[in-house]
């Protein structure tokens, strides 16, 4: 079947039209704590002319969908065109079989689902977004502010040409760069980890040689801030020197 000129026109305008996303949240990450019922995300339609579905659910590190012990509510809602709503993650009883002396981390994700068009060979794009997040329990709930200080704990030892990140908190640590302290560029090479809680991994990409005895290394905070770690090395093992924010 043969698309004429103006059908070809119209798909790519819709891909243009909708190459960004119309709903979106508010945070880029999400925590939850024992203490809580339950956390609130925002949810709003950029799109200024059309209502768009939303359509919410959380997933377990394996990517696999769960109904517990956290749960979406709504996990489907309109939203008008420009408008706001919000999604809720529900903690149900169950969260008490998680890990009580530190973080757990499952993944919230948010999929827009476009009206339908009443044009033929119209080609529509749903984007989905997919954030990080976190259970804590009363443990070792505590501000964020007392959080990023706890990473100064954080040492790297050299394993062989790259360093090794261990994490001795009872939080996750994304890390997103690691450096020679002083270089202005991130590294380009630097694969991007997450090192979950009382346990260490090889930081891949960038080697010792690289980054050398003075290392800065740049983690994601309960914000999205992205503050950073100065180390001093000796005899292959780096402690925090200072906190950068």
């Amino acid at each position: 079947m043969m698309i004429n000129k103006l059908s070809v026109l119209g798909m790519l305008a819709v891909l243009s039209a909708h190459s960004y996303s119309a709903i979106t949240m508010d945070r880029t990450r999400v925590i939850i704590s024992e203490s809580q019922q339950s956390v609130s995300v925002g949810v709003s339609n950029n799109n200024k002319t059309f209502p768009y579905l939303a359509q919410a659910w959380i997933e377990a590190e394996d990517g696999k969908k769960i109904s517990e012990p956290l749960v979406v509510v709504p996990p489907i809602q309109r939203v008008e065109a420009n408008g706001k709503s919000q999604v809720k993650v529900v903690a149900l009883p169950s969260l008490k079989a998680l890990p009580q002396d530190r973080e757990s981390v499952y993944y919230f994700n948010l999929r827009e689902v476009p009206p339908r068009s009443d044009k033929p060979n119209v080609l529509q794009i749903a984007l989905q977004t997919k954030v990080k997040l976190f259970y804590r329990p009363k443990s070792i709930e505590m501000e964020s502010s007392s959080i990023q200080e706890l990473m100064k704990e954080v040492t790297l030892v050299q394993e062989g040409d790259f360093y090794k990140l261990i994490n001795p908190t009872p939080f996750h640590i994304t890390v997103i760069d690691l450096k020679k302290l002083g270089t202005k560029k991130n590294s380009k090479d630097f694969l991007s980890v997450m090192v979950a809680p009382k346990s260490d991994k090889i930081l891949s990409g960038v080697t010792v040689k690289n980054v050398g005895i003075s290392p800065a290394l740049t983690f994601i905070n309960d914000y999205g801030g992205r503050p950073q770690l100065y180390f001093n090395c000796e005899n292959g093992i780096c402690k925090v020197s200072e906190l950068k924010e």
